[in-house]
């Protein structure tokens, strides 16, 4: 995926229906902004997003959005089995909240992979660093064992914005509001 691509993701996720109860309050105007989340990793949750991550990989066939749906980019939830990157990434998310993950731990994320592609994972903010789930493996692994390069990412308190990871020593900026 080129540049195009890597913003046509986080553009697409505007458009994403927002139809489940987590995603329509997290669309709601955030005058009162969930404040943000730390999942406190034990070995009961680490393993919790471990099996969710194996599942789902196992689970859905992965085809990109130009093969399923003719299109570049679509999100949706991959109810027909099949799904690209980001499609099981919202179904990880999906999955996880039911079983009591604070959504605002939950971060979905713009990385280049291993070949310079576009990719998105599903970061998890934990007490102990930041764990990627990722269709690439099944391994959950901290982000900074993925050997990616990291774009953007959901902001915390509010999922339709999007914070910049790129800038070496500096906070997050805001890359994208579409409220605005």
């Amino acid at each position: 995926r080129d540049a195009k691509t890597i913003r046509d993701i986080t553009l697409s996720y505007t458009f994403f229906p927002k139809d489940e109860p987590a995603q329509r309050s997290a669309s709601a105007a955030t005058a009162d902004a969930p404040a943000a989340r730390v999942l406190t990793l034990t070995s009961t949750t680490f393993a919790t997003l471990a099996r969710v991550n194996l599942s789902v990989n196992r689970e859905i066939e992965q085809v990109s959005d130009q093969d399923h749906f003719g299109v570049d980019e679509y999100w949706t939830y991959p109810v027909d089995g099949k799904g690209d990157c980001e499609d099981l990434v919202l179904e990880k998310k999906r999955r996880l909240i039911a079983l009591g993950v604070p959504r605002e731990a939950m971060l979905i994320t713009v990385v280049r992979d291993l070949v310079g592609d576009g990719h998105a994972v599903l970061t998890i903010v934990t007490n102990r660093g930041d764990y990627v789930l990722d269709n690439f493996t099944n391994e959950v692994k901290l982000w900074h064992e993925t050997g990616y390069r990291f774009i953007k990412r959901q902001s915390q308190t509010d999922p339709n914005q999007w914070v910049s990871l790129t800038t070496v020593g500096a906070d997050p900026v805001l890359v994208a509001n579409p409220r605005r």
